[in-house]
């Protein structure tokens, strides 16, 4: 391994499940706010701002439902400890979706780049999606995969990381 791709990985790990998604979430939508704008995208008109809010709830409803699974299954919700989870949560939301919390960040970001309609802050959007699966999603897997071998291998197989 050469010196180059050992220093990414170190700092791959240094990193891994370091940032909550949450505050994440935050820093992105803050970021997405204070770039200028390159290039306006067009609005949607006299509903814009409705349709900025359908998307927005669309991800919460997401996100919640992901919760929600979680707590049925009385499991760890905490994305920085997936060690600690004490069941793998297939039902419900992740029959269709391997990270329903992110993918509803996801859409909360879309709708406030829409908000924003700014074409910059919609590029922010595959970085949000890059650093997700590089440092918290790829790490998680790798605990779960650990904690519940085969069961999880086959979960993975059947069911998309993002949709």
């Amino acid at each position: 391994m050469g010196s180059t791709e050992h220093s990414q990985k170190q700092t791959r790990s240094k990193l891994a499940l370091k940032v909550p998604p949450l505050i994440l979430l935050a820093v992105f939508a803050a970021v997405m706010a204070l770039l200028p704008e390159v290039v306006a995208l067009p609005r949607l008109g006299s509903w814009h701002v409705w349709w900025c809010l359908v998307i927005a709830l669309l991800g919460v409803s997401i996100c919640l439902a992901g919760v929600f699974a979680f707590r049925q299954a009385r499991t760890t919700v905490d994305p920085t400890r997936p060690a600690t989870a004490t069941s793998l949560v297939v039902r419900g939301i992740y029959h269709h979706t391997r990270n329903p919390m992110y993918l509803g960040f996801l859409l909360a970001l879309l709708a406030w780049a829409l908000y924003l309609a700014k074409l910059s802050a919609l590029a922010g959007l595959p970085l949000f999606v890059w650093y997700l699966t590089v440092f918290q999603i790829k790490p998680e897997e790798s605990a779960l995969r650990e904690r519940f071998g085969g069961d999880f291998d086959a979960y993975a197989a059947a069911v998309r990381r993002w949709l």
